[in-house]
């Protein structure tokens, strides 16, 4: 039997399935929640997108080299996130909710403080790995959400954004692994993270999100 996608994930923690009642109990407020996080991810891709760190001189018209494939991917991302957006929101609407103004995620903002900030090209690479850590993160609770959700329609969507996810974590890390400066610390750094995710993730207190935590 193949692996599921969430089985190919390196997480260190894994959620439990009771997750799941808690977090689908007030279904607006879950995709209120995820809307806004499929706005971030593509306005994060969007900021990654000017930041590749090395000057390319194209020799050939036709290798566009490292330069051309961080632009790609990272638009290919950013609009694979509208779109979910736009799906989203669709399915929102329809059920009388709206977008609210405001949103917090503690889950990334804990993960974004351990970014080393103002060190250039380390810095560039705590943002790739966090980027990979919560789409991996989103790719197993929407794994979760498909199988368990009580709500037809909810494991429809959660269970059709599943493979983007996993696509997406995959993707940052390819352009992790392209960084020139920092390529001898990566997987060190990488492993760390691991760490560090799961000790933010069991730390999150459990509601109505994609990132929250798990009941007592």
């Amino acid at each position: 039997m193949a692996d599921t996608a969430s089985e190919t994930l390196p997480l260190r923690w894994r959620t439990p399935s009771l997750w799941v009642e808690t977090a689908t109990s007030d279904p607006l407020a879950l995709l209120c929640d995820h809307a806004h996080l499929e706005r971030k991810a593509a306005s994060n891709a969007l900021d990654l997108l000017g930041r590749w760190p090395a000057r390319v001189e194209l020799r050939d018209p036709e290798d566009f080299g490292p330069a051309d494939r961080w632009v790609r991917v990272l638009t290919s991302i950013a609009q694979d996130e509208l779109r979910h957006l736009a799906q989203v929101l669709r399915i929102l609407n329809r059920r009388g909710g709206h977008l609210e103004r405001s949103h917090v995620n503690p889950y990334a903002a804990a993960l974004h403080k351990a970014v080393r900030r103002g060190s250039g090209p380390r810095e560039l690479l705590d943002r790739l790995c966090v980027s990979a850590l919560i789409e991996a993160r989103s790719c197993e609770r929407f794994e979760l959400l498909g199988a368990h959700a009580d709500d037809p329609e909810l494991r429809r969507l959660f269970a059709s954004l599943c493979q983007s996810e996993q696509g997406h974590y995959r993707a940052f890390l390819e352009l992790a692994e392209m960084l020139p400066r920092v390529r001898a610390e990566r997987e060190a750094r990488w492993d760390a993270w691991l760490d560090i995710e799961a000790e933010v993730m069991q730390a999150q207190a459990p509601g109505t999100t994609m990132h929250s935590g798990v009941p007592a």
